[in-house]
């Protein structure tokens, strides 16, 4: 074998072997770290959120203060957005394992189409609470640039994950990471 050939190989496994190192450290940083686990972002959590009312499907109004005491998951969505649509269940699932009292999902759309949203829950049979955020007052305090978007709140409305793009929310990954949340973050 010649010298470039060798080396060629030499760094081939090298290469390889580095992956598998990396692989490994993330899968092992995963189990340790719910947010890691599911691929959530880690946001500071230096200030509570800022207060918001919206109105929801029955057309009542929806303040944030009253969400204070939950851990919150704050989804934005739109019925035009494919995928979430597709998640959409998945959340619904999530809320079912977990006493409302302490633990909320909470859908947050600029579509104004009440009628067509709900037609879309019954078809899945969901039922979740929907804010209307019809000026995206609370889109843009969030930073919303993609949807699905979901923010995860502390029960003192404070944001500490983010998530952009679809998840299953009703695997053992977010089970873990809302315990992790309502447990105080230990």
């Amino acid at each position: 074998m010649d010298r470039k050939t060798s080396c060629l190989l030499i760094n081939g496994c090298l290469v390889g072997c580095l992956i598998a190192v990396g692989v490994d450290t993330y899968a092992t940083a995963a189990a340790s770290d719910p947010f890691a686990a599911l691929r959530v972002t880690r946001v500071a959590a230096d200030s509570p959120i800022g207060s918001f009312d919206l109105k929801n499907l029955e057309g009542e109004t929806v303040r944030s203060k009253e969400l204070v005491g939950k851990v919150v998951l704050l989804n934005f969505w739109a019925t035009w957005c494919g995928p979430c649509k597709e998640e959409m269940p998945s959340l619904a699932k999530l809320q079912s394992q977990f006493d409302p009292a302490r633990f909320q999902v909470v859908t947050i759309t600029t579509d104004m189409h009440p009628q067509g949203i709900e037609q879309f829950l019954d078809h899945l049979g969901i039922r979740l609470p929907v804010l209307f955020d019809q000026h995206e007052d609370v889109s843009q305090s969030f930073m919303v640039r993609g949807l699905p978007t979901t923010v995860l709140l502390t029960q003192d409305s404070r944001a500490i994950g983010r998530a952009v793009g679809p998840r299953a929310w009703d695997s053992e990954e977010s089970v873990a990471l809302v315990r992790h949340v309502l447990e105080g973050l230990k």
